[in-house]
């Protein structure tokens, strides 16, 4: 299965979630390719830091930045159990191909009104791929998420009752993801009992539930 991290605001986690994703489904036993998406290839430089130290291999990660995505993601799914694309920022193309290649797209939000105008013009591009892949599902996430504040709640009420519906697994903000990806490691590593562990576990587990 194809699952696409994809929304048009950048820096709301989706390269974080993708490599989380990958890794938690790795060491669950299954076969992984992580496909960069992106231009700026963050994923490629933590896939590129984690071989400098001699550290193991997870999943295979490959660039392909480009709006041929749809044809060749799923050639490369044949020998894989998940593909993940970590997808593009403002790219329409890219991000229509990256689209057009899911068979489920997981769209990061953020508490934030200006995420959720993002996230507007996100629905838009979806609605548009259907017409030619009408199977594509959809699911938002709540990323970076302050469970204790007012725009936080706010936020999660406002997608509860939305369509695409928002995962109940949310992801909070935590300082260990931003050590991990520096140090080409997963949140995991660095600490397996942490509060971001168990959350990317559930996270993992509910669209795994999804793809199943």
């Amino acid at each position: 299965m194809i699952v696409a991290l994809l929304n048009q605001k950048g820096g709301v986690g989706k390269t974080t979630l993708a490599l989380h994703l990958a890794g938690q489904w790795a060491v669950t036993g299954k076969r992984v390719l992580l496909i960069d998406a992106d231009p700026q290839g963050s994923a490629l430089d933590w896939a590129q830091e984690r071989a400098s130290q001699g550290l193991p291999r997870l999943f295979s990660v490959v660039g392909l930045a480009r709006d041929t995505l749809h044809h060749e993601a799923p050639e490369l799914a044949r020998g894989v159990d998940h593909v993940v694309i970590d997808g593009p920022p403002r790219v329409a193309g890219l991000l229509r191909s990256a689209l057009l290649a899911a068979d489920l797209v997981l769209m990061p939000v953020q508490p934030s009104p200006l995420d959720g105008w993002a996230s507007a013009e996100m629905l838009a591009l979806l609605d548009q791929a259907r017409i030619f892949k009408p199977a594509i599902a959809a699911r938002f996430i709540l990323n970076r998420y302050p469970a204790r504040t007012l725009i936080g709640r706010a936020t999660a009420d406002s997608l509860e009752a939305h369509d695409p519906p928002l995962l109940s697994a949310h992801v909070g903000q935590r300082v260990i993801f931003a050590d991990a990806l520096r140090a080409g490691r997963l949140a995991s590593e660095m600490d397996a009992d942490s509060i971001a562990t168990r959350e990317i576990s559930a996270l993992a587990q509910q669209v795994e539930n999804l793809l199943s």
